[in-house]
């Protein structure tokens, strides 16, 4: 496989392409020898039928005995649950004969499974699998997605469709933030006051998350809790303001940011609460690894309170953070009690804090340096911060072993991995899959294959095809802007005009959006800004359109980027028309404005070209000061296509 051919994503370890291809006819069975394991039966159903959908040939879905035209081999096929440091590899071989899929372990073949339906190609009426030996394995062992349940509630239908866009790229883990100031989210029936007065009936019962657990062990993917503690609990108080370090009525919060809200550290009481929650929870959450949060605490109401700070005195505790240390080493405790392992934001790094912690790095990659030199295990996530709307390229360049910290080889190893977070300020359960959706499989790709795969533009190729894939699958990264913008427009013709305009911007970022819109859990999720893509893929495609043009007047792209621009003036009059009668359109009169300007300024852009001579120097100086004016930020969105607008003007600007 080479070229245009390889749309793999992530790109495994080795692909050795060879001549021929299997055809796929009804005819195809898959078996499983002597492999018997109830879930990679149910994970083999699921690629038949995955694989039936993608080509529309009939195929049997039930694994079949004795030798198949799919035949998979699985060396230990007893596990149940996934964990740390599985081995997850895989060999796929195909030739005109059939395919060989070999694994280690069932999670392993279920890479694999990914990996064949990802194969697949059209070639003329039917499809086929070009022939080729992959092998492949993980680059690290911790690929995880988080995603926050607290300060926007996520019902379980997101969670789900969630795992199986997780398993798709081959991630691995998902860290489930639980709890925050805005909600309790998770049913206790040791202590019924947390959801019950701390959810606003927004939570998950117990059954539900049973059923997330086994849906994600199903594909592979390991379910990490998140109950944030001693800060981001306000709603914890709610119920049991005894734990609280202030005395207090307290309130579910509906705004966000860091509050001054904490559980008491001094109390035993406290203490024999939280065993008793996590002991419960980990019932629950059969994984090795329980996240208790620990950023973010100010310790404000701590010293405020005259007995917390002479507690502190009486222990020597100098400063709020000895006393978050204290109180992180009795809850690493309790958690060893109930064999759990504790991970907890940088914030908790402390020179007294058992090794066994895992640190989970938020702010620089100096934490990743300082974490490794005191002995613990690290997980990387300050550069994969979806609700920052930064670019897959961005963090596609990143890596979770930062080359500039320079880190021994020993240290190296002490990093499990990486984590992208999806923090809910900004999204609903409606509008969350286009935040993480497509990106989320550049990151996956950073996590699994080897670090000398860095091809950002190949990447960006494979990304538009693997979209496609997520969408097929069942996310909404594609279908839930279309509707958001249909809502908007109130009709198909309106919203087609709309993603027009949309095909040219980008949400403003998390700070930004909070400064410019001061939004709460109250603020409503469905403007502009919610069906607009971060780093849209049309934007990418119209930069590379520009800059093959650019290279060589090509009459063809000239005609295509002109068509483009006359999309842009066309759409602009036509919202024009449109935002007389609905106002959720007619919010974005600069916007509008400005997206015809630009399509008559690539217009213009091109006439000149063509005319191969120099644009008037006073027209040049309007377009700089057009495209100055569009890259300031204004109505929640920013133009995504201002840069190869600008080479364009440059070069219209020379004879």
């Amino acid at each position: 496989m080479s070229g245009q051919a390889n749309t793999l994503m992530p790109l495994p370890v080795a692909v050795h392409a060879s001549q021929g291809e299997f055809a796929i006819t009804p005819a195809v069975t898959l078996s499983l020898g002597e492999a018997h394991n109830s879930l990679l039966e149910a994970a083999a159903r699921r690629m038949m039928e995955r694989l039936q959908m993608q080509t529309g040939v009939a195929l049997a879905h039930d694994p079949v005995a004795g030798v198949a035209a799919f035949n998979v081999s699985v060396a230990d096929a007893s596990a149940t649950l996934p964990a740390l440091g599985m081995d997850e590899s895989y060999s796929l071989d195909v030739t005109s004969s059939g395919v060989a899929l070999k694994a280690e372990t069932i999670f392993g073949a279920m890479h694999g499974f990914e990996t064949l339906l990802q194969l697949v190609q059209p070639e003329g009426a039917g499809f086929v699998l070009p022939a080729v030996h992959i092998d492949d394995a993980p680059r690290f062992a911790w690929r995880g997605l988080m995603i926050d349940s607290g300060r926007h509630f996520m019902p379980e239908d997101v969670v789900l469709r969630t795992l199986d866009g997780m398993a798709a790229v081959k991630l691995n883990v998902l860290h489930w933030h639980l709890s925050e100031d805005q909600g309790f989210r998770v049913e206790s029936l040791k202590y019924p006051k947390l959801q019950g007065m701390g959810s606003n009936g927004d939570f998950y019962t117990q059954q539900q998350v049973r059923e997330v657990v086994q849906y994600a062990a199903a594909r592979g993917i390991r379910v990490v809790p998140e109950f944030d503690i001693p800060g981001h609990a306000t709603s914890w108080l709610v119920g049991y303001p005894e734990l609280a370090s202030k005395a207090a009525t307290y309130e579910v919060q509906t705004t966000f940011g860091v509050h001054d809200a904490a559980l008491d550290p001094t109390r035993e009481s406290t203490y024999m609460f939280l065993d008793g929650l996590f002991g419960e929870m980990a019932g629950l959450f059969p994984d090795e690894f329980f996240h208790i949060g620990g950023d973010e605490s100010n310790g404000k109401d701590w010293n405020g309170n005259p007995k917390i700070v002479a507690f502190m005195r009486e222990h020597s505790l100098k400063d709020s953070k000895a006393l978050q240390a204290y109180f992180n080493l009795r809850v690493e405790a309790i958690l060893k009690k109930h064999h759990r392992q504790m991970i907890g934001w940088d914030e908790v790094l402390h020179p007294d804090l058992p090794q066994s912690v895992v640190i989970h790095n938020w702010h620089g990659p100096e934490f990743v340096a300082e974490g490794v030199k005191q002995g613990h295990r690290v997980i990387y996530s300050q550069a994969f911060y979806l609700d920052h709307m930064t670019s897959s390229g961005e963090m596609y360049a990143a890596d979770p072993v930062p080359v500039s910290l320079n880190l021994t080889p020993e240290e190296q190893k002490l990093v499990l991995g990486g984590e992208a977070c999806m923090w809910s300020e900004h999204v609903t359960g409606f509008t969350i899959d286009s935040r993480i959706w497509p990106r989320m499989a550049a990151i996956a790709e950073r996590m699994w294959s080897p670090a000398t795969v860095r091809d950002t533009e190949d990447m960006y190729r494979r990304l538009a095809v693997e979209s496609l894939r997520l969408d097929a699958l069942g996310l909404t990264h594609i279908s839930g802007p279309q509707r958001g913008l249909r809502m908007m427009a109130g009709s198909v013709r309106g919203a087609e005009e709309l993603a027009v305009l949309t095909s040219t911007l980008q949400p403003v970022g998390f700070g930004e959006r909070y400064r410019m819109q001061k939004t709460t859990q109250l603020t409503p999720m469905d403007s502009l800004i919610d069906f607009t893509s971060p780093d849209p893929l049309s934007a990418h495609q119209f930069g590379l359109l520009v800059a093959a043009y650019l290279q060589s007047k090509d009459a063809t792209q000239k005609d295509a980027l002109t068509k483009v621009f006359q999309h842009w003036v066309d759409a602009s009059a036509a919202l024009d028309a449109i935002a007389v009668d609905h106002p959720l359109v007619a919010r974005y009169p600069v916007r509008r404005e400005q997206l015809i300007q630009l399509g008559q300024m690539g217009l213009a852009a091109l006439r000149y070209m063509d005319e191969k001579k120099a644009a008037p120097a006073d027209w040049i100086a309007a377009q700089k000061a057009l495209l100055a004016a569009a890259a300031k930020h204004a109505e929640l969105v920013e133009f995504a296509v201002l840069k190869p607008l600008g080479s364009l003007v440059d070069a219209a600007a020379k004879p």
